[in-house]
């Protein structure tokens, strides 16, 4: 027998890990479902709560996340999965019920932001790699423990005349793959993050052409580790112009560019990708996602979304820290949910009466978390 056709001499799962793997990643990107990032750290929350005048503290950070779970037990239908942050994990509903636990209850999957920022790479135009691989195995132990069942780890890439570099290309798609294995290691679905920002004056093609190189990187690095990909969801940018571009691009032209990016590079195996939203406003975001769902190429994964600014920004204007508010601002943030939903399924139909605050932009520089 060649080697060719030989077994792994060492698997690295065991049967009954790919089975858990691949039904916890085919739950959170069920049809009509996607992901909540609610995972910002304090320091990202703090910056949003100040846009609206309220105090960066725990009980604060507590009180606007138990108003999105607990927004409606419908929100099942459209929320297949939410991220958490460490604080957030350990925190409990109004009424006493640990936040995995109502999230569960509901039929939602809990995930867990298991990275732990970016560092520089010294001799680049200021990239970056993501650290937290030590220690990383006994951490995601232990969030499987205390109820999480995927996890996230954001890498942070850029375009500019000498960016992406092959280094900052190789060494984070190499940390996302180990992350990727030492969390199928434990019990969780892996959401691997490659972020290219949308800061610069790129046009569509240029940012379709670097989306491809550094997505074929990071597959060949996770098929490199092992990583079992029928137990990993994607999340990754869409393919647009920079954020300093001239030309504004319509969101067929979005989605064609992003939809043709992905099928080049992309697995078939991969269950879902779940697009990071990367300072568009609300409506643009679902927009976009609902152009690649009705476009006339042939998708092999589900494409879905993991929003964090885009399904919480109309939420946190209509809540400005107030009880009397909470209502407005549940309701807000199912409207959203519910749109994304319809996104994911090509059936979201604009109203034309779109108010102010989902179509302003969520664009912050070099964004990070």
């Amino acid at each position: 027998m060649n080697s060719a056709t030989m077994a792994p001499v060492f698997p690295a799962l065991t049967a009954e890990q790919k089975k858990e793997l691949s039904e916890i990643a085919q739950r959170i990107v069920e049809p009509g479902k996607g992901i909540l990032a609610a995972d910002e750290s304090v320091g990202t929350m703090g910056s949003r709560l100040k846009r609206i005048n309220v105090e960066n503290v725990e009980e604060n950070r507590r009180l606007f996340r138990d108003l999105l779970f607990t927004a409606d037990p419908s929100l099942n239908k459209c929320i297949g999965g939410v991220i958490l942050f460490h604080e957030t994990l350990y925190q409990k509903s109004r009424n006493g019920t640990p936040f995995p636990k109502l999230l569960k209850d509901l039929g939602i999957v809990v995930g867990i932001k298991v990275d732990k920022g970016t560092a520089p790479l010294a001799g680049t135009d200021g990239e970056t790699t993501t650290q937290g691989l030590d220690g990383l195995a006994e951490r995601c132990a232990q969030y499987k423990k205390d109820g999480a069942d995927f996890a996230k780890w954001r890498c942070v890439l850029k375009i500019s005349d000498s960016a992406p570099s092959s280094l900052s290309i190789r060494e984070n798609a190499n940390v996302l793959a180990r992350y990727a294995s030492i969390c199928q290691q434990n019990g969780l679905v892996p959401i691997v993050e490659p972020e290219i920002l949308s800061d610069g004056s790129h046009d569509l093609q240029r940012c379709q052409y670097e989306t491809e190189k550094v997505l074929s990187a990071v597959y060949a690095a996770l098929i490199e580790h092992h990583v079992y990909l029928e137990g990993t969801l994607l999340k990754p940018n869409m393919v647009t112009g920079g954020q300093s571009y001239s030309q504004k691009y319509t969101p067929q032209d979005v989605a064609m560019a992003t939809v043709t990016a992905l099928r080049r590079t992309v697995p078939p195996a991969v269950p879902g990708i779940c697009f990071l939203s990367g300072g568009q406003s609300e409506e643009e975001a679902s927009l976009n996602l609902n152009a690649m769902n009705s476009c006339s190429l042939v998708r092999p994964w589900r494409v879905s979304f993991s929003y964090g600014r885009a399904l919480q920004a109309s939420a946190l204007s209509a809540w400005l820290g107030k009880s009397e508010n909470e209502k407005a601002a549940q309701e807000a943030f199912l409207k959203r949910a519910k749109i994304n939903g319809l996104a994911t399924l090509g059936q979201y139909v604009p109203s034309g009466s779109s108010d102010s605050a989902s179509s302003q932009s969520l664009f912050q520089p070099s964004y990070t978390y």
